[in-house]
């Protein structure tokens, strides 16, 4: 049976050195690799395309929303243009009425003012 040997600090050193080495290898390698550049430049793309979409969406909420502020707006208007328009007539009417009341009284008057003359 052999001997168990414990590596010194200097050989501990070099062999993390060539891991390290071997690592950034591995690494260089892939990243020269056109398949993995294919990947990146579909990932690229995939993310061009999602913040498309994200600034699509936004556009359409905006619109939405300027679309929903101006129906809004316009149904405000309207009421508003009813509710003047209610309180006209209620007042022509309000005056007719005033008007038939002092016909009908200067009437009574009239009346009462030739029974005492008559």
């Amino acid at each position: 049976m052999k001997a168990f040997k414990d590596p010194t600090f200097s050989d501990r050193l070099v062999n993390s050195s060539a891991a390290k080495k071997a690592a950034l290898e591995r690494f260089r390698a892939k990243a020269e690799d056109p398949a993995v550049a294919a990947q990146r430049a579909a990932r690229v793309a995939l993310a061009a395309e999602r913040e498309l979409r994200i600034a699509e969406r936004a556009e359409a909420r905006r619109l939405e929303q300027e679309r929903l502020a101006a129906e809004t707006a316009a149904r405000e208007l309207a009421e508003r243009a009813e509710r003047e328009a209610r309180q006209i007539r209620e007042t022509d009417e309000l005056i007719a009425l005033e008007a038939q009341r002092k016909i009908e009284r200067d009437q009574r008057y009239a009346a009462r003012k030739a029974r005492k003359a008559g």
